[in-house]
């Protein structure tokens, strides 16, 4: 099972995370591309470590938003989108090529990633750029979403991930930040729906049903208070439940 975390997120003198930590606990790395987080040096130094640390390096394209961290939906054109997506990958791609990384998968990040769960014509947008920069790479998404079945189409390795810290619906699509509970706190309550997630392929929803989810990566956010003893500690009960924990891509 691979274990991913969003990365990369600090800009200039604000410091987001601890990165150099996470990046020991992880298989994958989603690197912020510097339109919703980053800047050329992060993006960098991301490369670096992962590299380093034999991480993959994933770009986390989302919408040109810094100031809302790319969790503000954005309405946008097809060719706006896949201008965006296509410049967010050169970007990246030329920053890992630098330090002998290279960009080895795709994954929306925040409002862009929900939003292309259901809307097809912005999933189409963020596909085409992706194929057009390389028909090859893979892409990292919800299961059943939009987005993960139009890359599929286009000849795009697919993989499904789930996201250990955060609450569920009972269609499978994640709780709204915006709603309370979204996200997980209880280190307990995280390894257990992580060990669930990765052994028994389901996970529990907010109010009680049993939702199947078949993953290939389980994410896990380095944003939160405590995320790196949380990050350690799912890890942990992974392996102590048998699950090997290795890169997708």
């Amino acid at each position: 099972m691979d274990l991913n975390a969003d990365l990369g997120e600090s800009f200039g003198s604000w410091t987001m995370g601890d990165d150099a930590s996470m990046f020991r606990i992880v298989s994958s790395a989603n690197v912020a591309c510097g339109f919703h987080a980053g800047d050329p040096l992060t993006m960098l130094d991301s490369c670096r470590a992962a590299f380093e640390l034999d991480v993959r390096v994933g770009a986390h394209v989302g919408y040109r938003d810094l100031a809302g961290f790319g969790r503000r939906s954005l309405d946008m054109t097809f060719d706006e989108l896949f201008g965006d997506v296509l410049y967010q990958l050169g970007a990246l791609d030329g920053m890992a090529h630098a330090v002998g990384a290279s960009v080895d998968y795709v994954k929306p990040h925040g409002a862009l990633y929900n939003r292309i769960v259901r809307d097809a014509e912005q999933a189409e947008a963020v596909v085409a750029a992706v194929h057009a920069y390389d028909p090859g790479l893979p892409v990292l998404g919800l299961p059943g979403s939009a987005w993960l079945r139009l890359a599929e189409e286009s000849g795009h390795p697919v993989f499904r991930e789930a996201f250990v810290d955060r609450a569920y619906l009972p269609d499978g699509t994640l709780v709204p930040r915006t709603q309370e509970g979204a996200v997980l706190h209880d280190p307990d309550a995280v390894v257990a729906q992580a060990v669930r997630l990765a052994t028994r392929k389901e996970v529990l929803a907010i109010d009680g049903t049993v939702v199947p989810v078949l993953a290939d990566s389980l994410c896990i956010h380095g944003d939160t208070p405590g995320a790196v003893n949380m990050a350690a500690a799912v890890r942990e009960g992974l392996e102590q439940a048998g699950v090997q924990i290795e890169a997708f891509a």
